[in-house]
């Protein structure tokens, strides 16, 4: 028992993630198996006295099993997602205590609430064939589903599971008959089935998982359904103790009891579940808004972003004004960038080296203004700047800014060529009339920033050009 276990220890420190954690499961149920035939060595030996028929150490040999089909239900053979391996691990507790909880309910009772030799053996037979029938099942499933090293991994792991079981089988049932003594034939099928499981164990070295697609997420869905199952299962299990008049009472009060404090703990798992399920679907939804509002290509924010958050802009300009905040930070300022000659940029050099200027674009332009200002990518080679708590005195320095960083240095399109581009800027600031804050909406506001970008191309391109009152010019 102790080769078995140190093979799959030997697996385990290589390894990683899911894979680490199957072989140390394996390992685990081999070193329950260890602890309890060290109870029987140390009655044998040291005690000199033949274990009793009915023993708390009995409770080893079928926990083995725990963690033995655990580590199978975790699917080693793929490494999860995230999302998947967080969910997995509560399905896996809520199967791990619905295991557990049989013992206690048909076995256990027989020990220590109303002591019977004969249900006890008899239940713990019949839970024990239970138990290695399952094993059996998921280890076929997983078999079946799987191919190459994985698949005959679990086909070996499989023939390894029946040939103990069925050796240890006939060892028990001859102990029960107080057939069994040291040194007897029933010793060898179930030393070799020790041999087989160590081989299977080294077999197993190197294993290494694949990638979870969407249809083994799908598969791997039994499981979860499974866990639902237990969950169910118990109200049901409670009303069969109650109504159950072939056992004593004290039986029936106990297994009340343990249906209901198992109840209890799996429905905190499934309370932890449903909350991580929660959690995991805001966190999918803020992903798909800020995917939503932010243009592909360039990594900064789109259209759809400026029209959920201008509004706000807005509002705070209006309120500064009317409670005559500091004239130098109560201004909203739009800034229209064009793209000078862009279409000779996609004509000559291809619409992935124009893809590129876009991103280089958007780069320099980010590194211009504040950390308080927005850019938008407006369309096409337009963009739009919403420069917020400012002053529209100063608004043609940022535009300076801009255009400066723009035709700084060559644009790299490609290994070889490299090329110089300019921008044309069209702005206006809101409020446009101080004196009535709300008189002109932000929408008039940005048509004419826009006609100022019109008539920075018609005057030459390389320019800006602002939109104000005429007697802020007369002022000027």
């Amino acid at each position: 028992m102790l080769a078995p276990m140190l093979a799959f220890v030997g697996n385990a420190i290589p390894s990683q993630g899911r894979v680490r954690a199957f072989w140390i499961l394996q390992a685990a149920a081999w070193l329950l198996w260890l602890a309890d035939q060290s109870l029987w060595i140390a009655y044998d030996i040291f005690l000199r006295k033949p274990m009793p028929e009915v023993f708390a150490g009995d409770v080893l040999l079928f926990v083995a099993g725990v963690p033995m089909l655990a580590g199978l239900l975790l699917r080693p053979h793929l490494q999860p997602s995230a999302r998947s391996a967080r969910l997995g691990v509560l399905d896996f507790l809520l199967l791990m205590f619905w295991w557990v909880y049989f013992y206690v309910y048909f076995v256990e009772c027989w020990h220590y609430v109303s002591k019977n030799d004969a249900l006890y053996n008899q239940n713990f037979d019949r839970l024990y064939v239970v138990e290695i029938v399952v094993l059996a099942i998921v280890l076929g499933m997983l078999w079946r589903r799987r191919a190459g090293a994985w698949r005959r991994f679990y086909a070996n792991f499989l023939g390894a599971v029946l040939f103990n079981s069925v050796a240890f089988l006939v060892e028990n049932s001859a102990v029960e008959q107080n057939k069994y003594y040291g040194g007897i034939w029933y010793d060898t099928p179930y030393l070799a089935s020790f041999v087989v499981l160590m081989m299977v164990a080294v077999s197993g070295r190197g294993l290494t998982p694949s990638l979870e697609t969407r249809e083994d997420e799908e598969r791997g869905s039994w499981m979860r359904s499974l866990a639902m199952v237990a969950v169910l299962s118990l109200p049901a299990i409670a009303v069969t103790a109650l109504f159950d008049g072939s056992v004593p009472a004290e039986i029936v009060r106990f297994r009340v009891i343990v249906t209901a404090v198992t109840m209890f703990v799996m429905a905190a798992i499934v309370f932890t579940k449903q909350h991580r399920l929660h959690q995991e679907l805001q966190r999918s939804n803020q992903v798909l808004e800020e995917v939503s509002m932010t243009d592909p290509l360039t990594g900064i924010r789109n259209r759809r972003f400026f029209a959920a958050t201008i509004e706000g802009d807005v509002a705070q300009a209006v309120r500064a004004y009317a409670e005559g905040h500091d004239r130098s930070t109560r201004d909203l300022i739009f800034y229209l960038i064009d793209v000078d000659n862009f279409k000779e940029v996609n004509d000559r050099y291809g619409h992935d080296a124009g893809d590129r200027v876009l991103m280089e674009m958007s780069r320099r332009i980010s590194s211009a203004i504040r950390n308080s200002d927005l850019l938008v990518r407006w369309g096409g080679e337009e963009f739009l700047i919403v420069s917020r708590y400012t002053d529209r005195r100063g608004a043609d320095i940022l535009a300076l800014r801009v255009m400066e960083a723009i035709r700084g240095k060559p644009f790299v399109v490609s290994s070889d060529d490299k090329l110089r581009r300019t921008c044309s800027i069209g702005w206006a600031a809101f409020p446009f009339l101080g004196e009535n804050a709300e008189a002109v909406g932000y929408e008039e506001v940005l048509k004419l920033a826009d006609r100022g970008l019109c008539q920075a191309k018609a005057a030459g391109k390389d320019q800006a050009i602002g939109m104000i009152p005429s007697r802020e010019v007369a002022n000027c």
